[in-house]
This record gives structure tokens, C-alpha cells and sequence, in this order.
């Protein structure tokens, strides 16, 4: 299944770190494994990625999800967007990341989306103080469909 994630309203490219450290190349990514791949400016209109998702039926009848991009045990997998500053020489330094969560998107909508062979995900990339969004994402700072 294609799973593509859709980022809107990013927080910019710079940041200051709960340290008090000053990030000033702020990208996001997705974590492909322990590797953030796809990077996207902080300061960018907006995101775009695009994940190879397999899903199977477990025995006791309830979806399932593999691939590089997912995270997690049984029941509990997720996609992670990993924050971090990217410095002079091009290292990507992580100082946080978003979990969108497989398990809380809608049974109806997900088996939906595993027949047609697509699910849309829009996530709100700046949390409730103006820094990069991270901990588990819920709505309405993400939204599921067909798109």
C-alpha cells in the first residue's frame, strides 16, 4: 500500500533546543530504519513523502504493517518524523521526533485504504507553541483519508 504523508504548516528553520541550544538548520524527515531520509527544509511550504507500507492480516483477524519505514511491535506500529539540525558539513544531528500512529487510524478507513492501495495522512508539522511537532501525533493535528 502507498502511504503518502502530506506536512503543512512548518515551523521554520530555526529553533531553540529545550537546552537553550539555537538550532538554526531545522529538517524533517522520515525515519527509513535508524536513518532519516527525504529531508525537508523547515522552512518549506510544505512536505511530502511518499512510503511503501505492506499489510497483512494476523491471525487473530487485525491489520498489520511492515516495511522499512515502520516503527513498533504488533498493535503498536507507527511512522516516524524525525527532527534535527542539519550542520555546516552536512550531519543531520536528531533532537526530536513525531510518531504517526498505524493503530489509530480508523479499522474502516484503514481496510479501505488497503483494497484501493492508498491512505493519505496530513500532519500539522507545528505544535501548539510554534516548535517542531513531536510525541505521538493525534488529531486534529492529523488527518486520515482516501486522498
Amino acid at each position: 500500500m502507498k502511504l503518502v504523508l502530506v506536512g503543512t504548516d512548518l515551523p521554520g528553520r530555526t529553533f531553540c533546543d529545550p537546552d537553550g541550544t539555537p538550532l538554526d538548520n531545522v529538517h524533517v524527515g522520515v525515519q527509513i530504519r535508524t536513518e532519516p531520509k527525504h529531508l525537508v527544509r523547515g522552512d518549506a511550504a510544505d512536505a511530502r513523502w511518499q512510503l511503501e507500507i505492506e499489510t497483512t492480516t494476523d491471525s487473530d483477524g487485525q491489520l498489520d504493517f511492515r516495511g522499512p519505514a515502520v516503527h513498533g511491535k504488533r498493535g503498536d506500529r507507527f511512522i516516524y518524523l524525525t527532527w534535527g539540525n542539519v550542520d555546516d558539513a552536512g550531519a543531520f544531528h536528531m533532537f526530536r521526533r513525531a510518531k504517526l500512529m498505524l493503530n489509530r487510524v480508523d479499522p474502516g478507513l484503514m481496510r479501505d485504504a488497503t483494497t484501493r492501495g492508498h491512505l493519505t495522512a496530513r500532519v500539522q508539522l507545528t505544535d501548539d507553541r510554534g516548535g517542531p511537532r513531536c510525541a505521538r501525533v493525534d488529531p486534529p493535528a492529523i488527518t486520515w483519508n482516501l486522498d
